[in-house]
């Protein structure tokens, strides 16, 4: 009971973190905006637009964690706790398409550069880079055990890294009237957010795709159980993760002559559960005179 009431404050308190740092984001974003309006500045436009994607990132976080927290019922058997997975692919996704439309803009502004106001920039992104900072210390903690808050925590942190360019850009134009710097540390943010999205999605994919997760590796799993007493042989093997942090089993089991079907599944559920932390698993018993004709070890047998 204390145990749940403890978790039940930590989701609270995480809410709260979240809810914070969107508030700061959005405000940053406007600051950002019409700054970079009124300097000319390309670069600071474009942080402040990935800031808003930010807040938006944080937005879909926050409710992902709310929807995820939800019971399994009728509908979602597997409960709802993809729905964190969903999130944090939908915030990749805009990751990748805010870099490209970057990119873009950075040619246009290659091709053609404009007066930019050095002062303003530094001013700005200076403030840019505190707030960035700030969110990415409320929601860094959470981040270590959910892909959903890492994808908003990656958002911010590549923002970060952008206010950095967008200052160095300032003071280059202050200091050199090099207007180039501008689109040049609009290319360097771009190419950022591509790097730590291209990163971050494969593991989300691989949650969606019913991939193995890389801990346990499936080979072990199988060693472990063709070496449990009473264990023939194990084919039609399936381990996937239903949610990021619960991996689940299935496999068909051929037994020895006289072993016992339910001990032995007994057997197999204990040490899944001991040696891997495998606590979903779906288990089909058969005997050695009845197994399948052309057993694969990996996926669906055939006269399954």
């Amino acid at each position: 009971m204390g145990g749940h009431h403890h978790n039940h404050h930590t989701q609270i308190e995480g809410d709260r973190r979240v809810a914070w740092a969107v508030a700061a984001n959005l405000l940053l974003t406007l600051v950002q905006i019409v700054a970079g309006v009124l300097s000319g500045s390309l670069a600071l436009i474009a942080d402040a637009i990935h800031n808003l994607s930010d807040a938006l990132s944080l937005v879909i976080a926050f409710f992902a964690r709310r929807i995820g927290r939800r019971p399994a019922d009728a509908n979602m058997t597997f409960g709802y706790g993809r729905a964190e997975v969903v999130a944090a692919l939908i915030n990749y996704t805009t990751l990748i398409v805010i870099a490209f439309y970057l990119l873009a803009e950075g040619v246009g502004r290659l091709l053609n550069p404009v007066e930019v106001a050095g002062w303003p920039v530094v001013i700005v992104a200076t403030a840019a880079l505190v707030v960035d900072v700030a969110t990415a210390l409320l929601i860094h903690s959470m981040s270590r055990d959910s892909m959903n808050i890492r994808a908003a925590f990656l958002h911010n942190l590549a923002d970060a890294m952008g206010s950095v360019a967008v200052i160095v850009t300032g003071i280059l134009i202050l200091l050199y009237d090099w207007r180039l710097a501008d689109p040049i540390a609009t290319f360097l943010i771009a190419g950022y957010i591509l790097w730590h999205a291209g990163q971050g999605i494969r593991p989300v994919l691989q949650v969606l795709m019913l991939g193995s997760p890389d801990r346990p590796p499936l080979e072990d799993v199988i060693g472990a159980l063709r070496g449990l007493p009473g264990v023939s042989d194990v084919h039609a093997v399936h381990l996937w993760r239903m949610q990021e942090h619960e991996t689940a089993f299935q496999a068909h089991v051929v037994m020895e002559p006289g072993s016992d079907a339910l001990s032995l599944r007994a057997a197999i559920k204990a040490l899944l559960a001991d040696r891997f932390n495998i606590h979903h698993t779906t288990v089909e018993m058969e005997p050695l005179a009845e197994t399948c004709p052309t057993p694969n070890l990996i996926g669906v047998s055939q006269g399954e």
